[in-house]
């Protein structure tokens, strides 16, 4: 008897057509699933969490904004979920409007706050006067520009919109910088961690223990002295106090590699909270390059001989 397979349902920031949906469109697992817009990463993340999806795909850098923030803090704040792939999204922007409209016609734009301001450049050469609206989403400013509900004539939206809604292009490629890149990150519920592929990256949110003078040196070395490169490292306010933070942290590696275990454990000692979001493989498949004398067996033999220190077996 034929066995049936389980559809799973993914789910993104909608609708059809946003760069999440493109970074979505890479996993070739959730091909032919049922995919899930939703109106934003709590959204996204709840259905993962209340099992309305088996996974969500969220944007959490761009590398012209740095780390999107509501993600970083719904990660750090929401137990029970995991990272298990990240992909990367060229991004560039198209100035939209309904049939007809001119680019002097234009007096309010509707954006994404985050394309909106990865085009600052564009507008203030172009419309210095304009004012902006904000949207949910980079297709929901075509959106509410086409069905009357925004006042704005005009809207930031991703190139590929043409291939959904009727639109006019007032202007093409209007972001600051033609190489600006969104790294996605896809979400399921606490899982192990896939098989090191030797390209991989470990992503994990930090809390310092209290304010002094070297706490966060201290903290970094705990990856220093395992020769472990962070490939990012942000703070995000705890929100229970000023001057209070935690930092989002990716590091070069798997937790399976015995330098980043080992750091993983004095991390764990030195701070009152860690959240490990993951280690997954890197989008780029770069190998992780690392000194000799932080290889696995070096770690290994290390942990071997402190063991027979304490068992007393005579050293060879």
């Amino acid at each position: 008897m034929k066995r049936v397979t389980e559809r799973r349902t993914y789910s993104y920031l909608g609708p059809a057509g946003t760069f999440t949906e493109a970074a979505l469109d890479q996993v070739a697992e959730a091909r032919g699933q049922e995919w899930r817009p939703v109106h934003n990463v709590g959204e996204a993340l709840a259905d993962v969490l209340e099992g309305r999806s088996h996974a969500a795909m969220i944007a959490i850098e761009n590398s012209i904004e740095g780390g999107v923030s509501t993600t970083q803090d719904a990660l750090a704040t929401l137990p029970g979920l995991r990272i298990v792939g990240e992909y990367l999204v060229k991004v560039n922007f198209v100035l939209v409007a309904p049939r007809g409209t001119t680019l002097e016609d234009v007096t309010v734009i509707a954006a994404h706050p985050v394309a909106y301001a990865q085009c600052h450049g564009w507008l203030g050469e172009h419309l210095p006067n304009h004012a902006h609206v904000p949207a949910a989403s980079n297709v929901a400013s075509a959106i509410g520009v086409l069905d009357g509900s925004s006042p704005a004539q005009a809207a930031i939206a991703p190139p590929g919109i043409v291939q959904h809604y009727d639109v006019d292009v007032l202007a093409s490629e209007i972001g600051d910088s033609t190489s600006a890149v969104t790294r996605f990150v896809l979400v399921t519920r606490t899982t192990m961690p896939p098989e090191p592929t030797g390209a991989d990256k470990t992503s994990l949110i930090v809390e310092l223990p209290d304010d002094h003078p070297g706490a966060l040196l201290d903290m970094l070395e705990q990856f220093s002295t395992r020769g472990i490169n962070l490939s990012l490292i942000e703070s995000r306010p705890i929100g229970d106090a000023l001057g209070r933070y935690r930092f989002v942290i990716d590091a070069d590696g798997h937790v399976a590699d015995e330098r980043m275990a080992d750091a993983l454990l004095g991390i764990r000692r030195f701070s009152p909270r860690v959240v490990f979001l993951g280690s997954y493989p890197r989008a780029d498949r770069k190998i992780v390059q690392y000194p000799d004398r932080y290889a696995d067996e070096v770690f290994v033999e290390a942990r071997d001989w402190l063991r027979g220190l304490i068992t007393g077996e005579p050293e060879v």
